[in-house]
């Protein structure tokens, strides 16, 4: 008969306690941004019905809306196929938004209301768990945006959201989007940082992919609703990712910020 203590978790817990002990090794924490710490589509469609209320201009806002970010990947494919040259997020959504306006017959708006439109990505606002998670994550580490926006974007967002980063780490700095691998080196080489010491939360498994592969820690954030009631993706952890939490209030729990 055999004297092992061992039971049929016993495994289970022992790699749950050697990666809590790898965390301690943490100095940074990055998060992607629209989706995983703002909440982007209601923030627009808020804005843009307003808008059309006070405009008298009765529009498909939300459709719009849909519409825009639908076209996210293949705006940002055009830099990394080389298609065009490096555009920021800025000029790329006002790019896409043009073609949008068109597409579903809003007319009568000037090249303010247009601009004002686009800087909507601007003043997105934050989930609400967001603002209480990233201050007590900022008490023990430095944190900041890893974000395809660039960095106008990013900063008046934070002003906007009362999102309180150390530093922005934009896409816009490295001349690549996500997910190229010089946006997550970049983040380890600019804060002096061995790529194990910086950790990557997300709500997008391909990011925490990207991530991983080139050594950062990772987290997974779900947010269900970011892309409303019809969501289909990243409802759930999709790999063997470091942490997997509710919410940013319990990232911070679970790494003792």
């Amino acid at each position: 008969m055999s004297n092992s203590t061992e039971t049929p978790d016993s495994g289970r817990f022992l790699k749950v306690a050697e990666r809590a002990g790898e965390l301690r090794d943490v100095k940074a924490i990055v998060f992607d941004t629209f989706g995983t710490v703002v909440d982007w589509r209601s923030s627009l469609i808020e804005q843009f019905e307003a808008f059309g209320r006070r405009r008298a201009l009765p529009a498909d806002w939300t459709g719009l809306v849909d519409a825009w970010r639908g076209g996210y990947e293949a705006s940002k494919d055009k830099v990394r196929t080389g298609a065009v040259p490096w555009t920021n997020l800025d000029d790329l959504h006002r790019a896409a938004l043009d073609g949008l306006i068109e597409a579903f017959d809003i007319e009568g708006l000037t090249e303010a209301d247009r601009d004002w439109l686009n800087r909507g990505w601007h003043r997105l606002t934050a989930w609400p768990d967001a603002v209480e998670g990233l201050t007590r994550l900022r008490r023990a580490f430095v944190i900041g945006p890893l974000s395809n926006g660039n960095v106008a974007l990013l900063v008046n967002m934070a002003k906007h959201a009362g999102l309180t980063w150390d530093m922005i780490f934009s896409a816009e700095l490295f001349q690549c989007y996500k997910p190229h691998p010089d946006t997550y080196l970049g983040v380890s080489r600019l804060l002096g940082l061995e790529s194990g010491e910086v950790m990557l939360a997300a709500a997008h498994n391909y990011d925490l992919s990207a991530a991983k592969k080139l050594g950062l820690r990772t987290a997974f954030v779900p947010r269900p609703q970011e892309y409303g009631p019809g969501q289909v993706a990243d409802l759930e952890a999709e790999g063997d990712w470091d942490l997997v939490v509710r919410d940013l209030v319990d990232l911070a729990e679970r790494l003792g910020a």
